[in-house]
């Protein structure tokens, strides 16, 4: 039997630092929205008890440090049966390094996939715990759709939407560019400590602040999309090329309803009403694209975390 699931990508359309927690991690207030372009896992059992992980693109490393290879070694711990073995194949559309949680959907998908595979008979809210202490993005990405996420980013509610909004994504990455999350962190706490709270009272009031916002209100469809607030980036464009150029050449589509940064980046996004409108925009600047070395890809805003696609019985 051969199991598989698909971890879909996310985009941030909210990322406020807040402060520092007693833990060293900062405080975040963030609304994230999952997308449809997705990677792809199949789960095997294997018989000699070993967890292997292989994947179509070869730079991405398949060891221990990988966010799915330990997603797997945590559920068969937790699961308390050490004989349990897979083998894992990772084909990946998601772009590596992107601030878009592709491996955090990885892992999230890992923990779906062979809690089916090896029949562990876990429920979503012990996924949920085993999510949490491997990532901070991992639990949204488990329930996946549109989210607000707050402390690490492990604690999610739900918004005052009934289905995520029906918005076109264009997302541009160039291949060559990366940003690591803890040197983003690291230079917010540099530039923007003297602006940050420093009690939870205050970290709530932001909460509360962003539940009746603006940006919530148009999600939910009441009124048109306010300018979209990432504090990342603005630590984070000023030192990288690739995002400021991006970022000027999405601002320049046509009708683009916001523009901003993805998570840490370097994947930049702009949204637009529909699909259609999302393809005309790439195809409008695919020569300037190509001309500055950035991939682009439509994408479309999607209620969907990591999912289980039909089992199908081995040949």
């Amino acid at each position: 039997m051969t199991i598989t699931a698909l971890a879909p990508a996310k985009i941030n359309l909210h990322l406020e630092v807040l402060g520092l927690r007693p833990d060293g991690y900062h405080e975040l207030a963030m609304v994230m929205q999952s997308l449809d372009l997705v990677d792809s896992l199949s789960f095997s059992p294997s018989a000699d008890g070993q967890i292997t992980l292989v994947c179509d693109r070869p730079e991405l490393p398949t060891g221990a440090d990988n966010l799915i290879v330990k997603a797997a070694l945590m559920l068969r711990a937790r699961s308390g049966l050490p004989e349990l073995g897979a083998h894992i194949a990772l084909t990946k559309r998601i772009p590596i390094g992107a601030g878009l949680a592709g491996g955090s959907s990885d892992g999230a998908a890992t923990l779906v996939g062979l809690n089916a595979l090896w029949g562990c008979g876990f429920g979503m809210e012990e996924l949920h715990a085993m999510a949490s202490a491997l990532g901070s993005d991992m639990p949204f990405c488990l329930e996946g759709g549109s989210r607000l996420c707050f402390g690490r980013g492990e604690r999610i509610e739900a918004g005052p939407w009934s289905s995520p909004p029906d918005l076109g994504v264009l997302l541009v990455k160039h291949p060559e560019s990366s940003v690591a999350t803890p040197w983003a962190f690291g230079r917010c706490r540099e530039l923007r400590s003297d602006f940050y709270l420093s009690s939870e009272s205050e970290f709530e009031q932001r909460r509360q602040a962003l539940r009746q916002g603006p940006l919530l209100a148009a999600l939910a469809g009441e009124r048109p999309l306010p300018p979209l607030r990432n504090d990342l980036q603005a630590v984070v464009e000023p030192e990288l090329e690739s995002v400021r150029q991006g970022l000027a050449l999405l601002r320049r589509a046509p009708n683009p309803l916001a523009v901003a940064m993805s998570g840490s980046g370097p994947s930049l996004f702009a949204l637009f009403a529909d699909r259609a409108s999302t393809e005309a925009a790439q195809a409008a600047l695919a020569a300037e694209f190509a001309a500055a070395g950035l991939e682009s890809w439509c994408c479309h805003c999607t209620e969907s975390g990591a999912s289980l696609v039909e089992p199908t019985s081995a040949p």
